[in-house]
């Protein structure tokens, strides 16, 4: 198999580390293989795929999510630069409501996170210039996209950032608890 499957501390997040082929050429790797993915439990499909760029460092971006009926579940790699990328569980009832992961991905790492849907998303630059991409398993929707501030401090996200760059519309987001959220808990 040409990844390595890792859940985080949020079992539902989870670490993907590709096999990587080198030679005096470059380099090939796969990035995504639904069969790989299906095997270990990842089985969305994927319908869309963005791209984001930053050129500076200390961009924070997010917290951001969809609600339901279109929530996104999130596939996520950097291929040029660093990120410190954030999951943040929000599904109610969830023995980890509230709790966030983040770990640290770059073009040189070159690890993927998933993050399912029933998470906010966010992430600050490590480096001057990031580009990222990430296949959503469902598609934009202005009507449902949410987010939640990215210094709550009931979450307490160990940002590696401390005066991030932020759009207007983050600064304005809310904290977690005034949040416009419809996801909640199933146990399997």
């Amino acid at each position: 198999m040409p990844f390595e499957f890792e859940r985080l501390e949020i079992p539902d997040v989870i670490l993907i580390k590709p096999k990587v082929f080198t030679d005096e050429r470059g380099l090939f790797m796969e990035t995504y293989k639904y069969s790989d993915f299906a095997e270990f439990g990842i089985k969305e499909r994927f319908v869309q795929d963005n791209h984001s760029k930053s050129i500076k460092k200390g961009v924070l971006r997010g917290l951001h999510y969809q609600k339901y009926p279109v929530a996104q579940g999130k596939l996520i790699r950097v291929v040029q630069g660093e990120i410190f990328d954030v999951a943040v569980d929000i599904r109610k009832g969830s023995p980890y409501y509230g709790k966030w992961i983040g770990v640290i991905l770059s073009s040189e790492n070159k690890n993927i996170l998933y993050i399912p849907p029933g998470f906010a998303h966010g992430f600050c630059t490590l480096s001057d210039v990031i580009d990222l991409i990430y296949k959503c398993t469902n598609v934009y929707s202005p009507e449902y996209e949410r987010g939640i501030i990215w210094n709550d401090p009931n979450i307490g996200i160990e940002w590696p950032v401390e005066n991030p760059i932020l759009s207007k519309r983050d600064l304005q987001l809310p904290t977690l608890d005034k949040a416009d959220n419809n996801f909640v808990y199933a146990s399997e």
